[in-house]
């Protein structure tokens, strides 16, 4: 039991689990979430559903990889399969993932034939021969191309929103693949975000407004990106992204004003 609701187990692997929590009054709307990379990696957490799906009728459902190697094992063929069974008990199937679960999302669109997909600054490949840059990640050397090739697993007329920091290094190189791979995907840049590109909506009070945005199912990139300019001025770290990138750029009394701000609000 998660919450007083009943959880079944809808795979339960050695690297892969999937858990689906349904509202009392039953649900034919699915909300899917995926764990994102962890910096201790080994085991599976059993944390509670999303309250405000339940709230509003949908069914959630969390997907969990045990180690940080995006979902993809010897399991996943089978985990797909188990998400199609699943699918087919309901009309609609919406997503939000982060980093690495957002690539989750976009991986499993096609087996969860996903509605829409809220998308905050994901990966479109650890292969370093599409993207040479992209070397944050010790996992990258064991990445399998060929089980993770969104081109060849995504689902191309996917819809929603992928939500990035423009300013990042490597997040719009990401963005700006997934939505030539699935154009229905709208790009919602939020500068000085950072990784997630979210951050400054969080510490500014929005992510209740944030997580509605996905929960609904008329999910809008612009609305992200206006929700975002609309908190950023009371976000810590809004200013203080924007003073790392200040400095980068040699602008040093720019920065020394943002890092000043986002210390006074630090404080508050």
């Amino acid at each position: 039991m998660k919450g007083g609701l009943p959880t079944e187990t809808i795979f339960d692997g050695d690297l892969l689990q999937a858990r689906l929590t349904r509202p009392r009054e039953g649900s034919r709307v699915l909300y899917v979430t995926y764990r994102q990379r962890l910096d201790q990696p080994g085991s599976f957490s059993d944390d509670p559903p999303v309250r405000n799906a339940l709230t509003r009728g949908l069914a959630h459902l969390h997907l969990q990889s045990r180690w940080n190697d995006w979902y993809l094992n010897a399991e996943t063929p089978a985990l797909e399969d188990a998400l199609r069974d699943l699918r087919a008990g309901f009309d609609e199937a919406r997503a939000v993932g982060y980093s690495m679960g957002g690539y989750a999302a976009l991986r499993f669109a096609a087996a969860l034939d996903l509605t829409q997909a809220l998308v905050i600054s994901p990966q479109f490949t650890l292969d370093r021969q599409i993207i040479p840059q992209e070397n944050r990640y010790r996992e990258a050397a064991r990445y399998d191309r060929a089980l993770g090739d969104l081109s060849r697993h995504g689902k191309p007329d996917l819809a929603g929103a992928v939500v990035f920091d423009p300013s990042h290094p490597l997040d719009p190189l990401h963005a700006r693949l997934i939505v030539r791979t699935m154009p229905r995907m709208g790009l919602a840049p939020c500068r000085y975000g950072g990784h997630p590109a979210t951050q400054a909506i969080r510490t500014g009070g929005g992510f209740g407004r944030l997580q509605a945005l996905g929960l609904e199912g008329a999910l809008s990139a612009p609305a992200i990106t206006r929700l975002h300019r609309a908190l950023r001025p009371q976000s810590s770290r809004y200013w203080h992204f924007r003073a790392q990138a200040c400095l980068v750029r040699g602008k040093h009394a720019e920065a020394e004003r943002a890092l000043a701000r986002a210390e006074a609000l630090a404080r508050e």
